[in-house]
């Protein structure tokens, strides 16, 4: 008889509760706002409740500031005292927040980033003191595990990691507490670690009938692919106007929290991402490509049963320059 697989690890409540104390007593956060019932300005067909909630009103831009702050109330004592540096890999939002904490805390910050990184984030993690290397997105993870290998460095995973899924989670739990019966809510998913948070936070504290959806681009699909696998795909050639939502893998972790939590993955186009960026834009939010699949995912009609329910969108991060979103604008002025 073949031997069992064993059970996924996956947070738990306690858990949870113990990272949202870190993240709303944290300098580095801010709880931000969740609109309510703003069907009529954000939708064109407003036969739902629409709720958004603005993580892209962070400190550093974007969401990932939260994980991050859970991650550093678990770092190891030779890090602490400054006998080793953190390492990373990142597009540029968790590199940033990663780069901001670790000024703010003295430690010494390596990031790892694609070539296809937008270079004013690069140069914001190294105006904040991180070193930054860029790499092929294939050769990412071997460069890492070089630098925690040949130089003893700390590796703080930007997505596959429970401490940071604890650290999204209070977002869920942040949502619950302004909204406490969400009928659904959809997820921007690059590596996962937003998504697997927010799920487990809303299913473990009783909301089993709540549907939460990861929302991918169609070119940078990794966990849509690790689902028709079931396991997290490994390799793949991802790419997508999102840059964040472009991983080079799938994670164990985050993959075993959004199979066990979510109810899977909807896939939106570049086109429909950038749809979704100029229609926020003009109505006064700035919202970067990857912080926007989420909002495509309805625009284009790709939730299901959304009709007479309450909708929460999470949008994750505003890090874009003022060249990029002119671009961004053009290119979906082509595209009509």
């Amino acid at each position: 008889m073949a031997a069992e697989e064993a059970a996924p690890e996956l947070v738990t409540m306690e858990q949870i509760q113990t990272a949202y104390e870190v993240v709303q007593s944290s300098p580095f956060c801010v709880r931000t706002p969740l609109l309510k019932q703003v069907e009529g300005r954000f939708y064109e067909h407003p036969k739902l409740s629409l709720y958004l909630k603005l993580e892209n009103h962070q400190i550093t831009g974007s969401f990932k500031v939260k994980g991050i702050a859970n991650q550093l109330k678990h770092l190891p004592a030779d890090v602490r005292d400054g006998k080793r540096d953190l390492v990373t890999m990142s597009a540029g939002n968790y590199g940033k927040a990663f780069a901001y904490t670790s000024r703010e805390l003295g430690y010494k910050a390596h990031v790892m980033a694609p070539k296809a990184a937008p270079s004013d984030r690069i140069t914001i993690m190294e105006g904040y003191g991180a070193t930054v290397e860029t790499y092929p997105t294939a050769d990412l993870v071997a460069a890492v595990d070089d630098h925690v290998r040949e130089h003893g460095m700390y590796y703080l995973h930007s997505f596959d990691d429970l401490n940071i899924i604890a650290g999204h989670a209070s977002i869920g739990l942040e949502i619950l507490e302004d909204l406490p019966d969400p009928d659904v809510i959809a997820v921007c998913c690059g590596g996962g670690g937003l998504v697997s948070g927010i799920a487990a936070a809303v299913k473990l504290s009783g909301r089993k009938e709540t549907r939460i959806y990861c929302v991918e681009p169609e070119t940078a699909n990794s966990m849509d692919l690790s689902f028709k696998a079931g396991k997290a795909v490994k390799e793949g050639n991802f790419h997508s106007i999102a840059t964040g939502l472009s991983p080079p893998c799938a994670g164990e972790h985050t993959y075993n929290h959004c199979k066990h939590f979510t109810e899977g993955v909807l896939l939106v186009s570049d086109e429909e991402i950038v749809s979704a960026v100029r229609y926020l834009y003009e109505r006064g939010l700035l919202v970067e490509a990857s912080g926007a699949a989420a909002f495509a995912a309805l625009m284009s009609s790709k939730i299901p049963d959304v009709e007479g329910k309450k909708v929460v969108i999470v949008l994750t991060g505003s890090n874009v320059s003022p060249q990029d979103m002119n671009n961004l604008l053009n290119e979906d002025k082509k595209l009509k």
